[in-house]
C-alpha cells in the first residue's frame, strides 16, 4: 500500500471526523426536539391550541414537513455511524483502506467523504454504476 495515511494526516482527518460528529449530534439534536414538538403540538389536544379543526390543507403541509424531518434524521444517523466506523478503522489502523478490495482510498475521496469505507471503482461497483 505505497499511499499509506502519514500521522499527520491522520491526525487531521481524526479532528475532522470529531468536528463533524459534534455538528451532526447537535443537528440531530435539534431536528429531534423540533419533530417531537410538532407530534406532541399535531393532535389539537394541546393546552394553548385551537378547538377548530385544522385546514386539510395545513394538515398535509405538516406531514410533509414532519416526514421531511425524520428523512434528514434518519440519513444524518446514517452519517453519524459511518463516522464512527471511520473512527473506528482509525483504531484499528485500517483508516483509508477500502473495505472491499482493501487498495487505498485517494486522498481527494478523503478529504470530500472522510468516513468513506470504499475506494471510488468498488464504491461505483456497489451501487451498481459499472
Amino acid at each position: 500500500m505505497g499511499n499509506a495515511l502519514k500521522t499527520q494526516d491522520l491526525a487531521n482527518y481524526r479532528r475532522i471526523l470529531m468536528s463533524l460528529r459534534a455538528r451532526l449530534c447537535g443537528d440531530l439534536d435539534r431536528m429531534t426536539d423540533e419533530a417531537l414538538r410538532r407530534e406532541s403540538g399535531a393532535g389539537g389536544g394541546g393546552g394553548g391550541h385551537s378547538t377548530m379543526p385544522l385546514h386539510m390543507a395545513d394538515l398535509g403541509t405538516e406531514n410533509y414537513d414532519q416526514e421531511f424531518t425524520l428523512g434528514l434524521i434518519e440519513n444524518e444517523q446514517l452519517t453519524l455511524e459511518l463516522i464512527h466506523e471511520a473512527l473506528e478503522r482509525m483504531e484499528r489502523g485500517k483508516y483509508g483502506q477500502c473495505a472491499e478490495c482493501g487498495t487505498s482510498i485517494a486522498r481527494p475521496r478523503l478529504q470530500a467523504i472522510p468516513y468513506a469505507r470504499h475506494c471510488i471503482r468498488c464504491a461505483r461497483m456497489l451501487e451498481g454504476g459499472e
